[in-house]
Order: structure tokens, then sequence, then C-alpha cells
């Protein structure tokens, strides 16, 4: 794993507070009330990989969210610029991100285990 500056670790952290309150200004349903589960902003600050728990949804559906939030992509940059007062904002790219149904099925492998050990 790569180092991160300061300035960018800051950076991440206020882009996943404010996603989420730029999606809950938009009047899709759909997306509104998605999770983001982490931000991983590029050296420059030109990039930034969104990603957001899809463990509820099926893969159709989650390849729907992402199209809606690419769509939405222009308006959550309005949004963080006008909160913010920066002169730039990254273009954002949303990613389901998967370790959080890895983690629940690890979970789950582990609570079978100490269920048998128990038996």
């Amino acid at each position: 794993m790569k180092e991160k500056s300061i300035k960018l670790q800051r950076t991440e952290s206020l882009l996943k507070e404010l996603i989420p309150e730029a999606l809950s200004n938009l009047s899709d349903s759909r997306i509104n009330s998605i999770t983001i589960t982490d931000v991983d902003c590029s050296r420059g600050k030109n990039d930034a990989k969104v990603y957001f728990d899809g463990s509820d949804y099926s893969k159709k559906e989650i390849e729907i969210l992402k199209n809606l939030l690419n769509k939405a992509n222009g308006k959550i940059k309005s949004y963080i610029l006008s909160v913010t007062g920066w002169y730039k904002c990254p273009n954002f790219s949303f990613y389901n991100d998967e370790l959080i149904e890895k983690s629940k099925k690890i979970e789950e492998l582990f609570a079978k285990i100490a269920k048998e050990k128990g038996d």
C-alpha cells in the first residue's frame, strides 16, 4: 500500500462526508440514500474512486446504480465546489465495495465453525 500525504487523506475524508450530502439533495430516491464506504483520490486529486455499499442489491441493480451515479456526477461536483470553495473538484468514478460482502462471508464462516465446535 502506498503512503498518502496528510493533505490527500484530509481531502478523501472530506469527500467521504460531502458526497452523501450531495446525493441526499438529489431527487432520485434510488441513489440519495446510498452508503459511501470509501473515497480514494489520485495523487493530483484529478480523479477519485468512490466506493459504495451494494450488498443489498443484485448485480443488475448495482449496474443501474453506477449509471445513475455517473449521470449525477456533475451535480455532485457542483455541490462540493459550492460547499468547499475549491476551484477544482475530482472526477468521480463509482464502484461497488466488495470488501463488505467478503467480510460478511468470512464472519458467517467463523460463526459456522464456532457452532460446529460447540456441538
